[in-house]
């Protein structure tokens, strides 16, 4: 019996210290960071302060058909501090939106992050990411660049969602991913998304986490940021969407490792 009594303690002791240790993501490691703490420093921002949206920083990007709707200006909002990229249904149209910074802002390497609400329902799917302006140009990264997916979010996945990387568009276009990542709370509320980007590597980050790392691909040329709201290239894909659906933009930020 005091045997079985000491089995029994053992077990209701280690059983509360194995749950305390349960890890509610899938990071590479469970150590959190800040942009401050790996040495960077921010070099641009947007608060979405006002009530349009900042045309000194963004403009709309690629207005007209995009596979099963439009592009569409009407889809954007700044309001209350927030850019919302809407998901619209008008009748028999469904309009999405994107806004970029290819008029105004390209850079090279940095740490780039937004705080943000996902939409809620599946078929349009939010975005945050960086392209090349000479993408199709060639199919060297290091001269052409390389589409960078800081995320992509479809619902149906819950928790969870994509990152990856493109290069080379056209016949022998190259991908890395979809990389998952899988993060207990993240179809709730707002999170911030970051990817940190140098010359030996692409780090993609969550609410401070790393999830994934990747060697290949690396742009070494300037290129800029895409917020988007995306539809679906077919029509039984809106099947379970409510419109309107929308992505919540808190703010926007760079950072650099400025040389002394």
């Amino acid at each position: 019996m005091k045997i079985l009594f000491i089995a029994l303690v053992t077990i209701i002791l280690v059983i509360p210290a194995f749950a305390q240790k349960k890890i509610s993501n899938n990071a590479m490691s469970q150590k959190r960071i800040t942009p401050k703490s790996m040495g960077y420093k921010l070099v641009w921002d947007d608060q979405f302060n006002g009530h349009q949206l900042d045309t000194s920083k963004w403009n709309i990007r690629h207005i007209g058909p995009v596979r099963i709707g439009y592009n569409s200006p009407e889809a954007v909002k700044v309001e209350d501090g927030y850019l919302k990229l809407y998901a619209l249904q008008k009748g028999d149209s469904i309009l999405g939106c994107a806004v970029g910074t290819a008029d105004h802002f390209l850079t090279k390497y940095g740490y780039f992050e937004c705080r943000a609400q996902l939409q809620e329902s599946s078929g349009v799917w939010a975005a945050f990411w960086i392209q090349s302006l000479k993408i199709a140009e060639g199919e060297d990264p290091s001269l052409f660049g390389t589409e960078i997916d800081i995320f992509e979010y479809f619902a149906a996945m819950g928790d969870s969602m994509t990152h990856a990387i493109h290069w080379a568009y056209g016949p022998n276009m190259h991908t890395i991913g979809a990389m998952k990542s899988h993060l207990k709370g993240l179809s709730k509320g707002f999170h911030t998304f970051g990817l940190e980007w140098t010359p030996e590597k692409y780090s993609f980050f969550i609410d401070g986490y790393k999830f994934h790392e990747q060697t290949q691909g690396i742009s070494n040329i300037e290129e800029y940021m895409i917020l988007s709201m995306e539809l679906p290239p077919k029509r039984e894909d809106i099947a379970k969407t409510i419109f309107p659906d929308v992505f919540i933009v808190d703010w926007v930020k760079v950072y650099k490792k400025l040389r002394p």
